[in-house]
């Protein structure tokens, strides 16, 4: 699948984000596991609603960390979306 600006991404039903106390950082959670996050993927998955295009959720990343970071976005969820943790609508 190619992700575009249109794209609507979304976690998948079964995962969720959370916050690992013991490890003092946000964690992607699924049924078969988990992914430690660093703060930049939180701050994408937590966007990542179902609501905001892939081109929405640059433009808050982009205002945030002063930068494009368009082409950086569309690699990790494309990653993502081959471990199946995060669809497109």
């Amino acid at each position: 699948m190619t992700l575009t600006a249109t794209s609507v991404p979304a976690l998948w039903r079964l995962a969720r984000l959370d916050f690992d106390p013991v490890r003092q950082q946000r964690v992607l959670l699924y049924p078969e596991g988990v992914v430690l996050l660093n703060d930049t993927g939180g701050a994408i998955l937590e966007l990542c609603d179902g609501h905001r295009s892939i081109g929405d959720v640059a433009a808050i990343l982009q205002e945030r960390y002063h930068r494009d970071v368009t082409a950086d976005l569309i690699d990790y969820l494309s990653r993502l979306i081959e471990r199946e943790l995060v669809r497109v609508e």
